[in-house]
């Protein structure tokens, strides 16, 4: 119980500093601001399936992860007129993009990749 916990405060940091990277993006370099919110959102959604099943090894939750991640950005080419209302609101646009980029797929796939090193560091793996 413990670790979900954590798991849901990582989540929430990182949320956070996902939100916070959009607003302070004029600090960062041009590249780092195309990919810094993009990989911290599949952080995030690496933290959310460890919290949501946390006896899943590390290694099946990347997978989900990652796949969870390339699903939405893929459902980014499904453009029905209901789908693209709802991402045209800001909770919309957050959880679901607005348009497809194979480069938000590397991106995705880095955060999800540090999201399981920082969980193996912190399980000791």
């Amino acid at each position: 119980m413990k670790r979900r916990v954590l798991y849901l405060v990582f989540a929430v940091i990182t949320i956070v500093l996902g939100l916070l990277s959009r607003k302070l993006s004029f600090l960062l370099p041009e590249i780092i601001n195309l990919t810094l919110g993009d990989a911290l959102y599949a952080v995030m959604i690496y933290w959310g399936v460890r919290f949501l099943l946390p006896h899943m090894s590390m290694k099946h939750t990347l997978f989900l992860a990652i796949s969870i991640c390339y699903a939405i950005e893929l459902s980014q080419l499904y453009q029905v007129s209901w789908l693209n209302e709802w991402r045209s609101t800001r909770i919309g646009s957050l959880m679901l993009g607005r348009g497809f980029l194979w480069s938000d797929l590397v991106a995705y796939t880095f955060g999800c990749g540090m999201g399981y090193l920082l969980d193996s560091r912190w399980q000791g793996e």
